[in-house]
């Protein structure tokens, strides 16, 4: 049953979204200072200054809902995939450097440290924890792309192919750079920039993808008949 300071406490339309943001800053200090099995709705209401851990129910049904749109929140390349209709018809050139960018950018917040540092943790001491820390994220970021390539393949942009394959490929070789970026320093040593990584496998991804050119029309048809030679 709803007490009446828990209805007291509810948000207005005016209000919803600034007591929502509340409640994932309020999340997010709290995951990145206890993991996810450690945290706990009630220290999170604490934190966000909720006279009740109900309200936060309100907007998120479990505490693993809060935790994916936590995630959400601090890392560009989901905000990017969830406006994901401005992106499908735009030419890969263009839409393929934007999704790179977004994806290597998680290294460039200070708060993708703490992410980390949440992360890493969780899923060494509880392998089983892997599907909601990162594989969610992973799988979203995955299906996105597929639907991208997909529909590139039908406006002829691109050639057909396995596009389950090509999205993987296309992340994979993501990878090294915010590797590099986040826990191994000395892949960086060479130098090489985001902005060059980016215009690299872009390059080498659509070289490997370019539509099948049309057969050449035959111009010495059997049917036709061949002037006599002239001496």
């Amino acid at each position: 049953m709803t007490t009446a300071d828990e209805q007291d406490e509810r948000p207005d339309a005016d209000s919803l979204r600034d007591r929502q943001s509340q409640i994932l800053d309020a999340a997010f200090e709290e995951f990145a200072a206890e993991g996810f099995k450690g945290a706990t709705i009630k220290r999170i209401a604490r934190r966000a200054r909720l006279q009740s851990q109900a309200l936060i129910y309100w907007y998120f049904p479990t505490k693993e809902a809060l935790f994916q749109a936590t995630l959400g929140r601090h890392l560009p390349i989901l905000q990017l995939v969830l406006d994901a209709e401005t992106l499908l018809d735009l030419p890969p050139d263009e839409a393929l450097p934007m999704i790179a960018r977004a994806y290597l950018t998680m290294a460039d917040r200070p708060v993708a440290q703490r992410l980390l540092r949440l992360i890493v943790p969780e899923v060494i001491r509880r392998p089983e924890s892997v599907d909601l820390l990162g594989g969610r994220v992973i799988a979203k970021v995955l299906d996105f792309v597929k639907s991208y390539l997909t529909r590139q393949i039908e406006l002829g942009r691109l050639r057909p192919h396995d596009v389950r394959a090509s999205a993987r490929a296309f992340i994979g070789m993501l990878l090294p750079q915010l590797g590099g970026k986040l826990l191994f320093p000395t892949i960086q040593a060479d130098g090489l920039t985001d902005d060059e990584h980016v215009e690299a496998i872009v390059g080498i991804f659509l070289r490997g993808l370019e539509p099948l050119p049309k057969p050449a029309a035959d111009s010495g048809s059997a049917d036709t008949p061949r002037e006599p030679a002239s001496y």
